[in-house]
């Protein structure tokens, strides 16, 4: 253990020196893919273990410079920033602000597309010290290796890199959050309200006409930037109080729903009075990739003692509620734990020919390991009144 802690210590000391002396260089990053919910593959990058260190040290320092600067509507990858967070600044916009249309925004292949050129201008704009923004350019410049040959790219950050979401925010920092803030104060006539989460963005408008603007004038920038917005999953959709009247007006079936950040959002109403609000239920792709992936997952484990599998499905379902348990969420979450004792029950059936599991006792066992449903997050305007 000495020894290893002592070649451990050697190689880091070896690391700072080189780094000292500029003679750092960056090993190309190993590509894998994993597959997607809508069965495509999604390109991961696995970074060295020495860059790794470097870009985690790097990223450190640049994040104490950008939380300066980065916009209160970006969540995404930052400090004390995080998912929910973006669900409720959504949810407390499209309550409080006059919100009649939803620009549901979407990115074709945004890590794929960085501009190195722009990437590197937009760092040297706000750091000045030239050994990080070389040491941005080495990582960039390293390429990937894919079947043991190594490629090289003009474009693009490996997502999987330390240091891959810090410079995709800031690329979009600039490309997006500055312009998108002062187009709302420049050129806006009436509410606007925005939320990022990395590449992931929605936008509310009062009019229609300011949306049908701020999207073709998004389009142009975006594409200034090497970036498109992708044609057939950006769209404005009629979203908010009145857009139930208006569709009923126009002849159409019920307000569109949108999804952002595992959720589909719906127009509804309380119970208690009548008035509009936005019901949040879980994706169904989403729940049933989880399902599956659960499924699989209980098939390799078939001959595993009950309290194992029981343990480990209690930190599925478990994770699964701190998650998706919000508000009105309820009926989904009641789904999955059902879904999930069936599974299981069905698993543990097939072990043997005369193994079939009685339903009273398969109840005992889902009541014992399986934990009940629970909201974990409160309701968001209750919330970011606290907050505030």
């Amino acid at each position: 253990m000495a020894a290893i802690r002592e070649q451990l210590e050697g190689n880091l000391q070896d690391l700072s020196e080189r780094l000292k002396r500029g003679v750092y260089r960056a090993k190309p990053v190993r590509r894998v893919y994993i597959p997607k919910a809508d069965g495509r593959q999604r390109p991961l990058g696995v970074t060295a273990l020495e860059d790794k260190i470097v870009q985690r040290a790097t990223v450190e320092v640049l994040n104490t410079i950008y939380e300066t600067d980065f916009l209160g509507f970006s969540y995404g990858f930052r400090p004390k920033r995080n998912q929910h967070q973006a669900l409720d600044a959504l949810y407390t916009g499209l309550l409080t602000r006059k919100v009649s249309w939803v620009l549901d925004l979407d990115i074709r292949s945004y890590f794929d597309k960085i501009s190195h050129e722009w990437l590197v201008k937009f760092v040297e704009h706000r750091i000045a010290d030239r050994r990080v923004v070389r040491l941005i350019q080495k990582w960039l410049n390293a390429g990937v290796l894919e079947d043991g040959k190594r490629i090289r790219v003009e474009e693009g950050t490996p997502q999987g890199g330390s240091a891959s979401p810090l410079l995709a925010n800031v690329y979009l920092h600039y490309v997006f959050d500055l312009w998108v803030q002062a187009w709302r104060r420049k050129q806006a006539h009436g509410d606007v309200i925005v939320v990022r989460f990395a590449d992931d963005m929605v936008v509310g408008f009062q009019g229609r006409t300011d949306a049908k603007q701020f999207w073709a004038e998004l389009t142009e920038r975006m594409r200034k930037f090497g970036l498109e917005l992708h044609p057939e999953k950006t769209r404005l959709l009629a979203f908010g109080p009145f857009a139930v009247q208006a569709r009923k007006q126009w002849g159409e079936g019920k307000p569109e729903t949108f999804n952002f950040l595992g959720f589909t959002h719906i127009c509804g109403k309380k119970r208690s009075n009548g008035r509009f609000t936005v019901l949040r239920q879980t994706i169904r792709k989403r729940l049933q990739a989880k399902l599956n992936e659960v499924k699989a997952e209980l098939r390799r484990r078939m001959h595993q003692p009950i309290p194992e599998i029981g343990q480990w499905l209690r930190s599925v379902v478990d994770g699964h509620n701190r998650y998706y348990g919000v508000p009105m969420n309820e009926p989904a979450l009641h789904l999955f734990r059902i879904q999930v004792g069936r599974l299981w029950h069905r698993t543990l059936s097939r072990r043997s020919q005369t193994g079939r599991i009685p339903w009273d006792r398969m109840h005992r066992i889902v009541a014992r390991w399986l934990p009940p449903v629970h909201i974990y997050h409160s309701y968001p305007l209750r919330r970011m009144g606290v907050v505030t």
